[in-house]
């Protein structure tokens, strides 16, 4: 069976990527001199808590080519083909590392093909799932890419926040900095769109903001193929988001994740997104 690898930017649970027999390698999240690798050292929950009382603004850190190479030897005793998928280039350097480990691991005998997917947080999950599922159906490396590729343009991602602060400061914010500085209370909406956050709208408070994103899935109802919730510590109101979205999609058919430590640090401690993946 095909071995499937990915990075903890897919906000994956660590017991759902040992269901799928997923290999999920940690990024790494700094407060100063304090080193977390997520989803190992530090939970979500955990992680907004901190970021909520800490006085240091956290840094982020991508995975090293090592990582990914001993990563590829060790699936090698497993499988004799094995496929990477990744998150955006355009948002981290993971990206890249994965394509350089291809050359420093130790088993050439393997085949190893690795997907830069274009996406992140559960974007990035749904289609490790996807995959998982269709390998444990018995599609080989080739079928498992043309699949993933041909989804890899249906993730849609759509986030609301209280502040586009935490992803100012981190520097990933995009065209979503034409919203800052606005006299007005707002809550923004973004995007991950080709592999970058974009500006997408922006309500006047937090009802709006959640309607805004209901409508926004509703508009997909009846081409929907998998269908995400994500939050940042917010269990009650994304709980409620889920019954709401009911509606529209099976209730138990929506996967709810939490967002990881290094994809929080830019999102900050009050923010809900939708992640759905098209019929193709």
């Amino acid at each position: 069976m095909v071995k499937i690898i990915t990075d903890s930017t897919s906000d994956l649970t660590p017991e759902i990527a040992r269901e799928l027999g997923v290999t999920m390698l940690p990024l790494t999240v700094m407060f100063g001199t304090e080193s977390y690798r997520e989803q190992i050292d530090i939970t979500p929950a955990e992680f907004f808590d901190k970021l909520v009382k800490s006085k240091v603004f956290p840094t982020t850190s991508g995975l090293s080519a090592g990582a990914y190479a001993e990563a590829y030897d060790k699936a090698a005793e497993e499988s004799n083909e094995v496929l990477v998928l990744t998150l955006s280039k355009k948002l981290s350097t993971t990206a890249e590392s994965a394509i350089t480990a291809l050359e420093l691991r130790k088993r050439k005998d393997c085949r190893v093909e690795v997907i830069d997917t274009n996406t992140v947080v559960s974007g990035l999950g749904l289609l490790v799932i996807m995959a998982a599922e269709e390998a444990r159906h018995g599609a080989n490396l080739d079928q498992l890419v043309e699949s993933v590729k041909k989804y890899i343009p249906k993730v849609q991602i759509r986030i609301c926040f209280d502040t586009l602060e935490y992803l100012h400061r981190g520097g990933r914010i995009g065209s979503a900095q034409a919203f800052l500085g606005s006299m007005l209370k707002i809550n923004p909406i973004v995007g991950v769109i080709d592999g970058v956050v974009e500006g997408v709208t922006r309500t006047r408070n937090w009802g709006k903001a959640l309607d805004w994103l209901y409508d926004y899935t509703k508009g997909y109802q009846n081409n929907i193929k998998m269908l995400a919730v994500e939050h940042s510590a917010i269990d009650d109101e994304a709980e409620a988001f889920v019954n709401r979205l009911g509606q529209i999609f099976p209730r138990e058919k929506i996967h709810r994740f939490a967002f990881g430590p290094v994809v929080g640090a830019h999102i900050g401690p009050h923010a809900i997104g939708v992640v759905l993946l098209e019929q193709a």
